[in-house]
Parts: C-alpha cells; structure tokens; sequence
C-alpha cells in the first residue's frame, strides 16, 4: 500500500512539473504582452518608453514606467495594486507630471465576477478617472471624496480608487525628487 501511494504520488509530482515547464514561458509572454497592452493604454500618444524602473513610496515599493519626449517626461505609467473585495488588484495608471490622471487600466483581479469585476468595463466608473485633475480628491463621495462607486462595489470601488491615489503620490514623490 505505500509502495502504492508513493509511486502515485511521485507520477502526480512527475505530470504537474512537466505541465509548469511547458507552460511557464507562454504564461510570461502573455503577462509582458498584457503589461505593454495596458501602458500603451494609459499613456497619451507619441513619445519612448523607458525601461522598468521602481520608487519607494509609504514603504511599498512601487513599477513605473517613464514616456519621454527628447529627454523631458510627458506621463508616467505606475503600476499599483491594492486589496479588493475578492483579492489583490492590480492596476495600471497613468499620470501626466502636474498629477492629472490621464488614464487606468485593470491589470489584474480576482473581484466577483457581475459585481466587482465591473472595475474593467464599467466606462461610467471608469470615465471618472480619464483626465482626473489633481486637484480633485480621489476618494470616493461616501468618503469625502468626488468621485462614483460602482453599484453595489463599493470595496472594489474603494480599492481601485486607493490605487489610483497611491499612483498620483507615487507621481508626486518622483517629481519632487527631482
């Protein structure tokens, strides 16, 4: 009987490893092609990208990406997540330099799908934050905030917003730093 069991265990072991090696460089070609999609997404047209770089903001560390024009920054693209309802989500947002919000872009999510999940296509949601001015508060009504929740989402509602101002302080520290 445990002769058995351990030869089971051992093929089980055996099929799952080799499925992760053929699987594991498409699975990372889909997630470069999903994060190049959603920085050509949330930056305005025209300009570089520059290469991955970090900043280290409220003690997370945070991915941003630089568009530039000869050498002068035209937006940042800053990758951020937060704690939604069903999990991480993880956005990309991008930021011009005086703090507008130009545009967003759900990355990743494990929200309910009908409820939550509505972060991705809700353009009533979503268009609040195209062209966000900096000096709106990016919180939600409920909060003291300017801007929507989605209906009957108000933890994915305050999970995306969170991001959002986490990306717009991110922005900020940058450019003070300079």
């Amino acid at each position: 009987m445990l002769l058995c069991l351990t030869l089971v265990c051992l093929l089980c072991a055996a099929i799952l490893g080799g499925v992760y090696a053929m699987t594991y460089k498409p699975i990372q070609k889909a997630n470069e092609n999903i994060l190049k999609a959603s920085i050509g997404a949330v930056l305005p047209e025209g300009g570089s990208i520059s290469e991955e770089k970090t900043a280290i903001f409220d003690g997370r560390t945070y991915t941003y990406y630089e568009q530039l024009s000869g050498d002068a920054v035209q937006a940042y693209a800053v990758k951020s997540a937060t704690s939604g309802f069903g999990g991480r989500l993880e956005l990309m947002v991008g930021v011009l330099p005086d703090g507008t919000v130009n545009n967003t872009r759900v990355i990743s999510h494990s929200e309910t799908p009908g409820l939550g999940a509505k972060c991705q296509t809700d353009e009533r949601f979503l268009g609040q934050f195209r062209g966000l001015a900096p000096s709106k508060v990016i919180k939600l009504r409920n909060d003291g905030g300017d801007l929507d929740a989605i209906t009957a989402s108000t933890i994915t509602s305050r999970a995306y917003t969170l991001a959002v101002s986490n990306a717009v302080e991110v922005v900020k520290s940058l450019k003070k730093e300079n």
